[in-house]
């Protein structure tokens, strides 16, 4: 696999491991509700920063553009087809912020919940179908700098943030395994 699409694959896997989180916290609503206040608010910084901004950000201004270019007709289609998804997504997450800040708690677990759901169909759509048209539609040498173009990124963005929130999701896994 190019190290272009293997990128993408891993800022899944540490989207996929910060859902994962979300059906364990859903007890503390009743138990500790500043406790699911203060991770909810926490996942949805994740979401916002490391999802939509570091992840979604690299597809709609790197990959997405350079498929297009290379095949028209996925612009119209699966192409936009996560586009929309994407906007969509920033929609759910400014809906679940409203509903936490009101303190509606298991409204908030609901739409978390239908966002992570939909969050999961959108990645396995990417792993299974985008990043393998990618992959085909490319030349080695466009997969290369696309790599290139997703570091350059990265370092616009902060690496240092980056990592720091690949960390916060696996301390939160941990946290959250340990009380179980």
């Amino acid at each position: 696999m190019n190290k272009a699409i293997q990128m993408l694959f891993e800022e899944h896997s540490k989207i996929v491991n910060a859902i994962d989180s979300i059906n364990r916290i859903k007890p503390m609503i009743q138990s500790n509700p500043n406790q699911f206040y203060e991770l909810t608010t926490e996942l949805l910084h994740f979401f916002r920063k490391y999802a939509d901004g570091y992840h979604h950000h690299k597809e709609e201004i790197i990959l997405f553009p350079l498929m297009n270019k290379k095949n028209e007709l996925l612009a119209e289609g699966v192409v936009a087809e996560m586009f929309s998804q994407h906007e969509e997504f920033r929609e759910m997450i400014s809906n679940i912020e409203k509903s936490l800040n009101e303190r509606n708690f298991e409204i908030s677990h609901k739409l978390l919940v239908e966002y992570t759901d939909a969050l999961l169909d959108h990645i396995a759509v990417e792993n299974e179908e985008v990043f393998m048209i990618a992959e085909s539609l490319l030349t080695d040498a466009e997969l290369e700098k696309m790599y290139f173009d997703f570091q350059d990124t990265d370092r616009q963005l902060g690496t240092g943030l980056k990592a720091e929130w690949e960390e916060w999701v696996e301390s939160l896994r941990g946290k959250l395994h340990m009380a179980e």
